[in-house]
């Protein structure tokens, strides 16, 4: 796709010295992450691995101020195209009481408890010739062997009129409070799922969409809700399944958000048996500082895949720049399965609009979990971030 020509508030050689100050900047945490990594492999504390993390943020930090001018720069496409996207870089470390740990520094294939896309660079064309808008993006998930370089959206949608949308292509499922993407998130790992994964990616069919001052919502038919290929795409195909998706918002009363979706795969392909999920979730803004959000997430996919979900978030504004998050969460596998209750706390360092800086620590407590038949009863997940976003 064709992109035009940016315009001359920004000239060739000035771009250019944005884009080589930003690999700079994006090559020094890389080397700071690494070096990290392998001093908390030496640490066999919580505490010490603690302090490393507060370490971790004011260098991260000075690594990149060279790419700070990105943020500033007034890079315009013309009236129809926009380009947007993120740069998600993090370090994780997840240890449990028994049995290894799992750490990581940019790196999407580590195995850490929530972490799945705290590390992720996207990038998104937009263009918008009324009543026609066409979206496009590409993915990266840092050394995942499949899909590490994805079309992630593509998809084009045609207003209709009287706030009804028509969209057919590739796009993100309706489901979820905690964002898909780790630049719209307030903390770097999520609330659950390690064990259930109720919540879908992307797929593949055409959806119906309206909106209005009080009520939106939505209907959608897709290759499959679920996928064996991971969440980037649906299972490609509607001969032996599909799925479907709806949702309602309710948001006429001042500051509160309340939602409500379904989805369904049929039994077929990949799915030996039909699978439902519920989803239902209210956010409200407390006070100017203070938002408050619940979910409740029930799943049912037959023996050993059916559970549920919950979560209380409160994000809390300290001023222009800092705020934090804290949050209780846990997961209910059904049939004996495992479970889990986690404890996390996530300040978050917001340097100017463009650029975020997070630090999170979590604390599981397990129930009936024994992963290769080690019993674990408790774990730490420890984080930093940076989200550079454009």
């Amino acid at each position: 796709m064709a992109v035009p020509a940016m315009t001359a508030s920004v000239a060739r050689g000035d771009a250019d010295a944005l884009a080589a100050r930003s690999a700079e900047g994006f090559c020094a945490i890389l080397r700071f992450g690494k070096a990290a990594a392998k001093r908390l492999r030496t640490d066999r504390t919580s505490i010490t691995a603690f302090l490393l993390m507060k370490l971790t943020i004011p260098a991260i930090a000075l690594a990149l101020v060279a790419t700070v001018v990105v943020a500033h720069a007034d890079v315009k496409l013309d009236d129809h195209w926009t380009f947007s996207g993120w740069a998600a870089g993090a370090y994780m470390n997840y240890q449990p009481n028994a049995g290894d740990k799992v750490d990581g520094v940019f790196d999407a294939s580590k195995p850490i408890p929530g972490g799945a896309d705290a590390n992720d660079i996207l990038a998104r064309v937009t263009a918008n010739y009324k009543p026609l808008t066409a979206v496009a993006s590409i993915n990266w998930f840092p050394k995942v062997s499949t899909n590490e370089v994805s079309l992630l959206d593509a998809y084009a949608t045609l207003d209709v009129g009287n706030g009804f949308t028509l969209t057919g292509g590739k796009f993100l499922s309706y489901l979820g409070y905690e964002s898909f993407y780790p630049s719209l998130m307030d903390q770097i790992s999520y609330a659950n799922g390690d064990f259930l994964a109720p919540i879908p990616g992307y797929h593949s069919g055409g959806r119906l969409d309206f909106s209005s001052k009080a009520w939106s919502g939505g209907v959608a038919v897709v290759d499959s809700v679920y996928s064996p290929k991971g969440p980037t795409r649906g299972d490609g195909e509607i001969k032996h399944n599909g799925g479907i998706e709806a949702y309602v918002t309710y948001t006429a009363i001042e500051n509160l958000t309340l939602w409500g979706g379904v989805a369904h795969d049929t039994k077929g392909g990949f799915e030996p048996h039909d699978v439902t999920t519920v989803d239902l979730w209210a956010s409200y803004q407390l006070t100017k500082p203070a938002r408050i959000a619940a979910e409740f997430v029930n799943k049912d996919g037959g023996t050993g895949n059916r559970g549920y979900n919950w979560l209380g978030f409160l994000n809390y504004t300290l001023s222009d720049h800092l705020s934090s998050t804290f949050r209780i969460s846990g997961e209910e596998m059904r049939d004996d399965g495992p479970s889990f209750t986690k404890f996390t706390v996530c300040p978050a360092y917001r340097l100017n609009a463009n650029l975020v800086f997070r630090t999170e620590y979590s604390r599981y407590e397990y129930r009936s979990y024994a992963p290769a038949g080690v019993a674990v009863s408790d774990a730490d997940f420890y984080g930093v971030q940076a989200v550079l976003t454009w």
